[in-house]
């Protein structure tokens, strides 16, 4: 089987020599060679590879950034320079990564166990990778959304509020609507629960965007925010709110 390898560095030397140890292979064809994480969500869009060889340390968007949005479509082999919470999360779930400087009889056997998950079109565990990866007690910073080749990042300082919709999740910053599929769970564990509460099953809110709370029927209420929007507020999500801004 003919495998088609995309390699991702913002190192020209460190692509170099990918691109020289690849060489040596019948069955690899290199469609791509990417400096940093937009151009490889573009490539995977476009050219739809079968293997990323893609760099963790990278200006703009990282290798976990990248893997989050381009993840399930896709195999990885990472390549890395040490960080003790990239390796960790890869042998936990035991994924192949080069640590630099690498030979080319590591990169061999990187290959054949990609060769075997491609075969047995075994998925990486996307989330919990980039889970595992995060340092303790880190929170989000930004939100990706890709739309096509092109990939949207908001601070979430930006975001209004986020709210639920089926096996999505649609994210309000500055009048547009972003949509990723995602659960609200999910953004609710990765957000800093100082700025951003569950005002609903629904509902996230970042308490910077609230201007006052109305109570519309008995234990009801609605969150006003500062452009008008009106948000239901549950009852517990209410206790959860006070306790934030007490």
């Amino acid at each position: 089987m003919m495998v088609k390898v995309a390699i991702v560095d913002d190192e020209e030397p460190a692509r170099k020599l990918l691109r020289e140890y690849l060489s040596a292979y019948d069955d690899v064809e290199i469609v791509s060679e990417c400096a940093n994480g937009f151009e490889a969500v573009k490539a995977v869009t476009d050219l739809k590879p079968d293997l990323l060889l893609l760099d963790i340390q990278m200006p703009r968007l990282d290798g976990f950034e990248v893997l989050e949005l381009i993840g399930h479509e896709v195999d990885v082999i990472f390549v890395t320079a040490y960080d003790k919470y990239a390796l960790r999360a890869f042998e936990v779930h035991a994924v192949d990564y080069l640590l630099k400087p690498f030979s080319s009889d590591r990169l061999r056997e990187a290959l054949d166990h990609a060769r075997k998950r491609l075969a047995t079109k075994e998925k990486l565990p996307v989330e919990n990778l980039a889970m595992s990866a995060r340092p303790a007690g880190a929170k989000l910073e930004r939100v990706l959304i890709r739309d096509g080749s092109n990939v949207h990042v908001i601070p979430v300082s930006k975001l209004d509020y986020v709210e639920a919709q089926d096996d999505y999740v649609c994210f309000r910053s500055e009048g547009k609507r972003y949509l990723k599929q995602q659960t609200l769970g999910d953004v609710e564990t990765a957000l800093d629960p100082s700025q951003f509460v569950r005002i609903h099953r629904s509902y996230i809110l970042n308490i910077d965007r609230l201007a006052r709370l109305e109570l519309y029927a008995k234990d009801s209420h609605a969150a006003i925010l500062r452009d008008g929007t009106r948000l239901p507020v549950s009852r517990s999500g209410y206790a959860r709110l006070n306790a934030v801004l007490q």
